[in-house]
């Protein structure tokens, strides 16, 4: 409602009340849930803390909040995870696995798919076939798609073996199964695709289905790379999901 020598005017004021009370010159002390505090007669509730969940999406599951075809959700993995609004920050489609954040802060999702921040999303890929430096060299330039032409990516061959290789491709747009088209506009269709990081954030050693809490360090370099400053932000825990 107010900052805090703002909160201090209205106190001194006689306008705040706690559980009915003008609260002494000397001060109260409030708790969170129990007393009652109102200002004008309007009750003030304390703003609750944005959660930040990272989750390790297995193949078969939707992002989305209901499947008309009963398919598993996101949101029933990360049901624990205390928020009743978490929603997710971009799609992977239901054969892709891999790092998704969900959160219920709306600037920072909104920043974040914000094609203007270009941040970075990491995906490893198997894929058909051995790409040749001028397959490498096309998706490095940007491939025409039926959307119009690819920002340049980061392309690595990472190895290969039995007709199949592997691919870290790093783009920093956010189409609809753009890895999938872009590889097949090369002739190299995906046969495995997992999202390894985004942003600042990293997948790690976390595994199909288990979700964990944003530690502080890593909402703050979030944050940074959505250009929301230095970062700071509450609500953040450090310990596992599952």
């Amino acid at each position: 409602m107010a900052s805090r020598r703002g909160a201090d005017a209205l106190i001194a004021s006689g306008v705040v009340r706690v559980n009915g009370r003008r609260p002494p010159e000397s001060g109260t002390l409030v708790e969170p849930g129990v007393d009652r505090v109102t200002v004008d007669g309007r009750r003030v509730e304390p703003r609750a803390e944005p959660s930040y969940v990272v989750l390790h999406k297995p193949a078969g599951v939707v992002v989305t909040a209901r499947d008309p075809e009963g398919r598993p959700t996101v949101l029933q993995l990360v049901r624990g995870a205390g928020a009743a609004r978490l929603f997710p920050v971009g799609r992977l489609d239901a054969a892709t696995t891999g790092l998704l954040l969900l959160t219920d802060d709306g600037e920072l999702a909104n920043r974040l798919a914000h094609p203007r921040h270009k941040v970075p999303k990491e995906y490893v890929a198997v894929v058909t076939g051995v790409p040749s430096e001028r397959d490498l060299r096309a998706l490095r330039r940007g491939v025409e798609l039926d959307d119009g032409l690819t920002q340049p990516a980061e392309v690595a061959l990472l190895g290969g073996a039995r007709g199949l290789s592997r691919l870290r491709v790093v783009i920093h747009e956010g189409r609809n199964r753009q890895v999938r088209r872009m590889l097949e506009a090369v002739g190299h269709p995906v046969r495995e695709l997992a999202r390894t990081g985004f942003g600042p954030l990293r997948l790690g050693r976390l595994r199909p289905g288990d979700w964990r809490r944003l530690r502080a360090p890593e909402l703050a370099a979030l944050r940074a790379a959505a250009g929301l400053g230095d970062g700071q932000g509450a609500g953040v825990g450090a310990g596992a999901g599952r």
